[in-house]
C-alpha cells in the first residue's frame, strides 16, 4: 500500500514537472524555458496545442497523396498539353457538390441588401442568364427561370465567370467566419453593416471592423477582453477555387482503389471501369453521369429517360465518388484556379502543382494603417506575378525572326500568338485565361475524364460552366 502511494506521488510530481498539471494562470510550460504559457505571471506567452481544424459548411475532407496527373487516354484534340506526370497533393477540403442556384442566390441577396443603391455592385454579382440564348433553339424559358425560379434552386449555378466565382468564395469565407464568431458569442449579427464597415475576415482580424460585440469576448489571461486573432485558430481558412491538381485528384477518388500504398486499379472516370452505365441491380443500365450519349440524345427516350436530365440535374444527383463528392463528371463543367498553359515536366512542381501565383501585400498609409476600398476590402499591391512564369522570356520564347534577347517587355503575349483580326490565328492564351474541367450535360464522354482540360477567359461565362469551392487544410494530412 505504501509503495502504491509512493508511486502515485512520484507520478504526480513527474507530471507536474512537465507542466501537464498546469500552473498559475493555466496552460502548459515551455520546453525551452520552463515558463508557463498563457500566464499573466510570465508575460502571457501564447500557445495552443492539439488544434484540429473543423470542417467548414458544405465541405468534405480530401486526404492528400500522390497520383498520376494528366492524360489517361488518347489525346483526341491533339493539343499535347497534358502529359502524365506524378505529383503529390496535400490534404484539403472540397464542396460535396457544385455551388447551386440557391447557394449563389444567398450571395446576390446579401449584396443587394448591403449595397441597395449600388447597381454596378449588384449587377457584377449576377449570373449572365443570356448565355442560355441560342439562335436556333427555344431556350428563352431558361433565360427567365433557371436562376430565379424555385424549381431550379438545387441545380448548379451557371453563367458565372471565374471572377464571379472568386468573389463568391471571398464572400462565403466572410459569412462563415462571421457566423462562427456569432455562435461563440463574440459578435452579434449586424444587419445594418454597409459601406466600408462590412465584416470581412481580414478587416476584423486587422481591427478595422466596428461591429456589434457579443457577450462572450475572447479574454486575455488577466481577464480583460480582446479581439479574436488568427493565432486563436477560431476563424477558418479562406474558401477558394481548387487548383487543377486538387480538382483532378479529388475527382478520381482513388482511396477506394488502394491496398496499402499499392494502387490496385487506376481509373478513367470518377468510378471504376470504362463503362458509363450503372451495373447495380437497382439502377442497372442507367447512366452514371449527366452527359450527351450521341448527337441529339440529351436524356434518352420518353418512359426510360437515361440520365433523367435534359440540361443540368440537381447537385446531389447520381452516385458520389469515394470521397463523397457528387457530379465530378458531367452535369456542369467547373472552374479551377489555374491559369491555362500547356503542361509538361519542365514547368511543373512535384508537390502542390499550380500556375497562377500572384504575391500581394497590404497597402498602408504613412502611419502603417491598412487601407480599404469603398466596400471595406483591404487594398493590396502586387509584389510578384508568376502567372506568366517562363513565358515571354529568352528561355521559353520561340521566334522565327528577330533578336529576341534584345527585345524589351517580353511577356506572355510575345510567346503565344494573339491576333483578333478576322481569319487570323490566335492562341487565346493570356494571363487571364483559366482552366475548367469535368464535362457537362452537353458534352461527349471524352470530357468526363478528370484528366481532360479546357480553358476560357476568366471574365466570360457559359450555360454549362459552374464551380465548387475548396479550402486549405492546416496541420497534418490526417491528424496525429
Amino acid at each position: 500500500m505504501k509503495l502504491k502511494t509512493l508511486f502515485i506521488v512520484l507520478l504526480a510530481a513527474s507530471v507536474s514537472g512537465c507542466g501537464l498539471l498546469g500552473n498559475k494562470g493555466g496552460g502548459e510550460q515551455s520546453r525551452t524555458t520552463g515558463w508557463a504559457y498563457n500566464s499573466e505571471e510570465t508575460g502571457s506567452i501564447p500557445y495552443k496545442s492539439g488544434y484540429d481544424q473543423e470542417t467548414g459548411p458544405g465541405l468534405a475532407f480530401i486526404e492528400g497523396g500522390t497520383f498520376t496527373m494528366g492524360r489517361v487516354e488518347q489525346d483526341v484534340m491533339y493539343r499535347w498539353d497534358n502529359f502524365p506526370r506524378r505529383v503529390t497533393v496535400a490534404s484539403f477540403y472540397m464542396d460535396e457538390t457544385e455551388v447551386s442556384n440557391q447557394d449563389y442566390r444567398e450571395f446576390t441577396h446579401w449584396v443587394s441588401r448591403v449595397y441597395p443603391g449600388d447597381r454596378e455592385k449588384i449587377n457584377s454579382s449576377l449570373p449572365d442568364t443570356a448565355k442560355w440564348r441560342s439562335e436556333l433553339a427555344y431556350n428563352e424559358p431558361y433565360v427567365n427561370n433557371y436562376f430565379r425560379h424555385p424549381a431550379y434552386s438545387d441545380y448548379p449555378v451557371v453563367g458565372v465567370s471565374w471572377e464571379q466565382a472568386e468573389a463568391y468564395c471571398a464572400w462565403r469565407t466572410d459569412r462563415v467566419n462571421e457566423q462562427i464568431l456569432v455562435d461563440r458569442g463574440i459578435l452579434q449579427h449586424d444587419n445594418a453593416q454597409t459601406g466600408q464597415n462590412v465584416f470581412t475576415t481580414d478587416t476584423y482580424l486587422a481591427g478595422l471592423y466596428q461591429g456589434t460585440e457579443g457577450d462572450k469576448p475572447e479574454e486575455n489571461p488577466d481577464g480583460t477582453a480582446r479581439r479574436v486573432q488568427w493565432e486563436d485558430g477560431i476563424a477558418l481558412p479562406s474558401y477558394r477555387l481548387p487548383t487543377e491538381a486538387e480538382w483532378e485528384y479529388a475527382a478520381y477518388g482513388l482511396i477506394g482503389n488502394t491496398e496499402g500504398e499499392l494502387l490496385a486499379d487506376r481509373r478513367i472516370y470518377p468510378w471504376n471501369g470504362s463503362y458509363l452505365r450503372n451495373d447495380s441491380k437497382k439502377e442497372k443500365g442507367r447512366m452514371k453521369a449527366n452527359f450527351v450519349r450521341g448527337r441529339g440524345d440529351m436524356m434518352g427516350m420518353a418512359g426510360a429517360l437515361n440520365d433523367n436530365a435534359d440540361i443540368a440535374a440537381p447537385v446531389f444527383s447520381y452516385d458520389p465518388n469515394d470521397y463523397g463528392l457528387y457530379c465530378m463528371a458531367g452535369n456542369v463543367n467547373e472552374w479551377v484556379n489555374d491559369v491555362y498553359r500547356p503542361q509538361s515536366f519542365n514547368d511543373m512542381e512535384e508537390f502542390q502543382p499550380y500556375r497562377g501565383n500572384v504575391v500581394t501585400e497590404y497597402v498602408r498609409d504613412q502611419n502603417g494603417t491598412m487601407l480599404r476600398d469603398d466596400y471595406g476590402v483591404l487594398l493590396k499591391d502586387t509584389v510578384n506575378d508568376y502567372r506568366n512564369f517562363r513565358d515571354g522570356d529568352p528561355n521559353s520564347q520561340v521566334v522565327e525572326t528577330g533578336d529576341w534577347n534584345a527585345a524589351q517587355d517580353n511577356e506572355t503575349d510575345g510567346m503565344y500568338v494573339q491576333d483578333d483580326r478576322p481569319g487570323y490565328f490566335s492562341s487565346l492564351i493570356t494571363d487571364e485565361v483559366r482552366v475548367y474541367k469535368g464535362g457537362s450535360w452537353k458534352d461527349r464522354p471524352y470530357w468526363l475524364v478528370p484528366g481532360t482540360r479546357r480553358y476560357e477567359e476568366q471574365s466570360k461565362a457559359q450555360n454549362d460552366l459552374g464551380f465548387r469551392c475548396a479550402m486549405t487544410r492546416v496541420g497534418s494530412p490526417e491528424g496525429f
